[in-house]
C-alpha cells in the first residue's frame, strides 16, 4: 500500500474509503475533488472558516470572491447538488445577498458563507454566468 491513500487492487489503483471524519467536496463542472478531515482545514483568510470558499482557497482552486469573502457580493455563488444537509443554515444576510445573484436556484449558496458543519460528500456547481466571467479574462491575475 502506498502512502498517498491509494492501494493496488488487481493492477488497478483504488482510493481508500474515506474515514468517518472525511469531508469530500467536488466543484463542477471542473470535476475537481478535494478531501480533508473535518475541523482540521487551515483557515485561508477569506470567507468563514471551513466554508466552501475556504476549501477552494486551501486547494488553489479558483472560486471568485470579489469582496474578499465578506458576504458583500455574489461572485462566489454556487449551486449545491449534493450534501446540503452538511452545510450551515443560511442566515438573513446571505439570503438577502443571494436575492441579487444571477441564476439563483433553491439550492444556491454563497461559497464564503456556506460552512461545512459535518463530514460527508458535497457536490457544488459554479454557475455558468460565473464561469463565463472568469473565462472572459475577468479573473484576478495570479
Amino acid at each position: 500500500m502506498s502512502d498517498d491513500k491509494t492501494k493496488q487492487s488487481g493492477g488497478v489503483a483504488t482510493a481508500d474509503p474515506p474515514n468517518e471524519n472525511t469531508v469530500r467536496v467536488t466543484f463542477m463542472p471542473a470535476n475537481k475533488t478535494f478531501e480533508f478531515e473535518h475541523g482540521k482545514l487551515p483557515y485561508a483568510d477569506h470567507g468563514k472558516p471551513e466554508s466552501l470558499l475556504d476549501v477552494a482557497l486551501n486547494n488553489d482552486f479558483f472560486l471568485d470572491h470579489a469582496c474578499g469573502g465578506n458576504c458583500a457580493c455574489t461572485t462566489c455563488h454556487v449551486v449545491v447538488h449534493k450534501g446540503e444537509e452538511l452545510l450551515s443554515e443560511m442566515d438573513d444576510d446571505e439570503a438577502d445577498k443571494l436575492d441579487m445573484a444571477a441564476g439563483l436556484t433553491l439550492h444556491s449558496r454563497l461559497g464564503c458563507q456556506a460552512v461545512i458543519t459535518k463530514p460527508g460528500e458535497l457536490v457544488v456547481e459554479i454557475p455558468e454566468w460565473n464561469r463565463n466571467y472568469v473565462s472572459e479574462g475577468h479573473a484576478p491575475k495570479e
